[in-house]
């Protein structure tokens, strides 16, 4: 009997295809290579082929992911206990709200832990594929 694929996963698959997009484009309009978004390639490839090291490709990117945000998270932390005033976040000349990053971030982060490590989600991809 064939699973179907889960909603979690596929929602998950197309945030990653959209950062996928977004680091290409990144990477031909600047001309620097950022490991770090580029990353969700060979995991958006691995699960979309279903291969046997997707889970694990995925479980790697997302603790890399983690690291990352806690490095951006304690960054931030220090700078704003040395100089309050001076911390921001622009982008094309606007100011981000530093607490509203933080939380959809953390919920991004939440959301792909859920879909990594949900029972359907390893059903799915150790499954025999039968097409």
């Amino acid at each position: 009997m064939s699973i179907s694929r889960p909603i979690p996963l596929v929602l998950l698959c197309i945030l990653y295809l959209v950062l996928a997009v977004v680091a290409l484009w990144r990477t031909i309009s600047t001309g620097a290579v950022d490991l770090f978004t580029l990353g969700v390639i060979p995991v958006l490839v691995g699960i979309v082929m279903r291969t046997s090291w997707s889970l694990w490709a995925l479980r790697i990117y997302l603790f890399i992911q983690t690291l990352g945000l806690m490095a951006f998270a304690t960054t931030a932390l220090v700078a704003l206990q040395i100089t309050p005033q001076d911390v921001k976040l622009e982008l094309a000349g606007r100011n981000i709200p530093l607490l509203p990053l933080a939380a959809v971030l953390l919920a991004l982060l939440l959301f792909q832990y859920w879909v990594a490590f949900s029972g359907r989600t390893k059903r799915f991809l150790q499954q025999e594929k039968s097409d």
